[in-house]
């Protein structure tokens, strides 16, 4: 019997539309259901694997099948290629990334060396509006005064935003807490899966105030270069929001381990410079783009103005005066 909870996570990664509040807006129908690691813009060198914990059997068969990946035990040993397990369980979806070591010995009779595949298990990745850093920042993380909340426009306008590139939604969850509808598009179909399960969870296990913002965020899961005219047609967005990944720097620079390990998962979004003038043509009041400081303009196109910190930068490509 698949657990009520993860039965909705399943039936939500069924749907291209995805409403995680009790009102239904819509589905547009595009052919998004059950995408395949092998779907992206290049595949996976690294095998994922799905692993459950006792209960979770059944809800994981379904999970495994809709993602097209290998279903293993608890127990169960992972082959070489695996590069990341999928787990399920009580605490919902999580990832994890496995490094890969040839460990060297010698064999008891013959004394040759002999290599023994050793697999080390990283920090697990999860998607989590409730606790940690996420709600930290909503509780004590400047308010309006926020680099992303000034770039978006966000005071006395609560304004429609779109995020092209959601991730494990971060962003749009600060967007949400400041009052702000986002839609989310997410193409990489394990990050889907890891972003649905934390907006179930966050709609089921927090507060009056963070099920209001669970209320304001909608995830898309497909490619928003291909979803995105569609959507538009039904009602353009005030404000589009992009923060592609981009090529990862030299091995001097310091790179949060959440970073380097999506690197490693989805790879660079080489096409992303196609989107902004897509973004342009579609955002009603402005197109906010999220870049490295010192990182060129997208698409080498100059922004209208631009609000830097001290590692991040908002390149704001305004289209017409928002009001408020």
């Amino acid at each position: 019997m698949i657990i009520p909870r993860v039965e909705r996570l399943i039936a939500a990664l069924s749907l291209s539309w995805c409403l995680f509040s009790d009102e239904f807006i819509g589905w547009i129908g595009l052919a998004v259901v059950a995408l395949t690691v092998d779907s992206l813009k290049g595949p996976l060198t690294l095998r994922v694997v799905l692993r459950f914990d006792t209960g979770y059997r059944d809800a994981a068969e379904v999970l495994a099948e809709s993602l097209q990946i290998p279903l293993l035990g608890g127990i169960e040993a992972s082959t070489a290629d695996t590069g990341f397990d999928l787990l399920l369980g009580s605490a919902g979806l999580s990832l994890r990334e496995l490094s890969t070591e040839l460990e060297e010995g010698r064999g008891q009779q013959s004394g040759k060396r002999k290599g023994k595949i050793k697999q080390t298990a990283n920090a697990d990745i999860r998607c989590d509006f409730i606790a940690g850093e996420l709600r930290h920042r909503r509780l004590y993380g400047g308010g309006k005064n926020q680099m992303i909340l000034k770039a978006t426009g966000l005071n006395k306008h609560k304004p429609s935003v779109m995020d092209l590139t959601a991730g494990l939604g971060r962003d749009s969850y600060v967007l949400a807490t400041a009052g702000a509808r986002v839609t989310m598009f997410e193409r990489q179909p394990i990050v889907a899966a890891l972003l649905a399960d934390g907006l179930q969870r966050l709609r089921e296990g927090g507060d009056g105030e963070e099920l209001a913002i669970a209320q304001r965020l909608f995830l898309h899961r497909g490619d928003s270069l291909d979803c995105l005219a569609a959507l538009a047609e039904q009602e353009a967005p005030d404000v589009i929001y992009l923060d592609p990944m981009f090529p990862e720097r030299g091995k001097t620079a310091k790179v949060k381990k959440s970073m380097a390990f999506f690197h490693h998962l989805v790879g660079s979004d080489e096409d992303a410079a196609a989107l902004l003038p897509l973004a342009l043509q579609t955002a009603r009041y402005r197109v906010v783009v999220k870049r490295p400081r010192h990182a060129p303009p997208l698409a080498d196109m100059k922004p209208g103005l631009s609000f830097e910190g001290k590692s991040t930068r908002f390149d704001v490509y305004p289209l017409k005066k928002m009001p408020g």
